[in-house]
């Protein structure tokens, strides 16, 4: 044991950063790269950079460094970095904290979706490696004195260091951070670990959490006994709008809604976020896009909330998805993600479809009542888009059936993910089916809307989950649709004229107020979609 290797603390420190920089930042560079090519002083900026980024690492390390706390630190360090460093180079995600309440709120099946040899090369070589070397090895520690000027010293080196690299390219470091201020997304680890900051910052509470009522006024106007509402919310994964098919899509990916005369589509309409845990709520949230915060809304009511207060309507949420991401938080759900509840699972999925099944018990108990029922899709949820749809779907070909997208063309992932919408066609077409056999007894509404969209390998780009503000298109433009009964009393005119304006899922607050006819002070006409 005499001749194991000894090292300083900070020496330590150093050494596992220059390593972080080197090997878990092949993203950050990349996308460096991009923006400044490999040509003439470009090369000295992009050294510098690297100074920079090993320099701040080294900086919040030794922050945290302590005889008690060093290895297990780095260790960690080193393992959630080489998870980072997997989905950056293979997704090009960004791990900002969205994305930290993404992984938060996601369950075991979601997670083994996204296993592979591959992820597992990665954790081995930049996780375990390298963490294991640092177990292994002897921290040579001084006194307290002696280690704490050592920390001192190397933090200041550090700051001294950056700061002169900064101040003598100036020019390049002014344009990085001003013009290009995405690239710092990506480097890992301190953007994770700022960005890990920032969701303990936006979710945890100081004290108790008082929520803020809405709509205690909302009453159901008048009908002219008129015949008691009937909607069914469809809350879709992952559907972009450019490959819906009643968007004009080049494939027909929705042969049997097209071929419906009572839908009015929404090819304009876009998302409140680009991730399950952060548009889900919003959807319901009386909080804008603009407004909208995690802190925020669970400090305030949603919709649902506000139309229970009516005392008239009942309630009920069916999920095939994760959960509802809190928006049942006072009243519930059912979850249809396993066979206990959903009779419809084959090939180890529970199908959407499975979620239509002993509907009418529930609103048979309700007689009397307006209902309201939102169904919670899979729909599209990747990487896996192949698992979304059965055998007899698989109508588009070649397909990619591995979670590894990028080892598939862009034919094969658009293939398997279109197969994935002409199954949700299926289910909303059934659903549609479902509330017609009810015409005669209830006024039905269809009200479909995806969640966010999906990044199919455009820009070497895939899933989900960018900052809003960087995310491409595809992840935030998304499909949307009402469909109306025949007896539902409604201008349709109306509603048509607002098929090709540009449209969010900020309306469906009060678009949802509308359609059960309630009257409360937190509705908003201008926001209605049938007004």
């Amino acid at each position: 044991m005499k001749n194991r290797f000894k090292i300083t603390q900070t020496k330590l420190i150093l050494f596992v950063s220059i390593f972080l920089v080197i090997f878990d930042n092949y993203s950050f560079f990349t996308e460096v790269v991009k923006v400044y090519s490999l040509e003439n002083l470009n090369i000295l900026y992009i050294a510098s950079l690297s100074i920079v980024v090993i320099g701040l690492t080294n900086f919040l390390l030794n922050l945290v460094s302590s005889k008690y706390t060093t290895k297990p630190i780095l260790i960690l360090v080193l393992m959630v970095s080489s998870f980072a460093a997997y989905f950056m180079n293979t997704y090009h995600i960004v791990i900002d904290s969205s994305m930290i309440r993404n992984a938060m709120q996601t369950d075991m099946k979601e997670s083994l979706d996204l296993f592979s040899i591959q992820l597992l090369i990665y954790v081995t070589l930049l996780g375990i490696v390298p963490s294991f070397i640092v177990y292994k090895i002897d921290i040579e520690y001084q006194t307290f004195k002696k280690e704490f000027i050592s920390k001192i010293i190397s933090i200041f080196i550090s700051l001294i260091l950056i700061a002169i690299i900064i101040f003598s390219f100036s020019k390049f470091y002014t344009s990085f951070f001003r013009e290009h201020k995405p690239l710092r997304y990506y480097t890992n680890p301190t953007y994770w670990i700022y960005s890990i900051a920032d969701y303990i910052n936006k979710t945890l509470n100081s004290g108790p959490i008082v929520v803020k009522q809405i709509g205690l006024d909302a009453k159901i106007s008048n009908r002219d006994k008129q015949n008691h509402k009937l909607i069914v919310m469809v809350v879709g994964e992952a559907l972009r709008s450019d490959h819906f098919g009643l968007n004009g899509y080049k494939k027909d990916t929705t042969p049997l809604l097209s071929k419906n005369k009572d839908i009015i589509n929404f090819d304009q309409f876009y998302s409140c976020g680009t991730s399950t845990a952060h548009s889900v709520p919003c959807i319901f949230s009386i909080l804008k896009r603009d407004q909208y915060s995690y802190k925020k809304a669970i400090r305030v009511e949603n919709v649902i909330d506000l139309l229970d207060h009516t005392g008239k309507i009942a309630i009920t949420w069916r999920d095939n998805n994760s959960d509802p991401k809190g928006v049942m938080k006072r009243f519930g759900y059912d979850n249809y993600k396993s066979n206990k509840k959903n009779t419809i699972c084959t090939d180890g999925e529970c199908r959407d479809i499975g979620m239509l099944v002993d509907l009418d018990k529930f609103i048979e108990k309700n007689k009397g009542k307006d209902i309201l029922i939102v169904l919670h899709q899979m729909g599209n949820h990747g990487p896996e888009y192949y698992k979304r749809y059965t055998k007899d779907f698989e109508k588009f070909k070649p397909v990619c059936k591995t979670n590894q997208l990028e080892q598939c063309t862009k034919e094969q992932i658009q293939n398997s993910y279109d197969n994935a919408i002409l199954y949700t066609d299926m289910f909303l077409d059934k659903t549609i089916n479902f509330l017609k056999d009810y015409n005669d007894k209830y006024q039905t509404v269809l009200f479909y809307v995806a969640d966010h969209g999906e990044s199919l390998g455009e820009n070497g780009i895939y899933l989900h989950g960018m900052p809003y503000f960087m995310a491409p298109d595809p992840q935030k433009h998304v499909a949307a649709f009402l469909w109306f009964g025949k007896n539902f009393n409604i201008n349709k005119k109306i509603v048509e004229q607002k098929k090709e304006m540009k449209l969010s899922q900020d309306n469906i607050f009060s678009t949802l107020i509308g359609l059960f006819d309630i009257e409360t002070k937190e509705y908003e006409k201008n926001m209605d979609l049938t007004k």
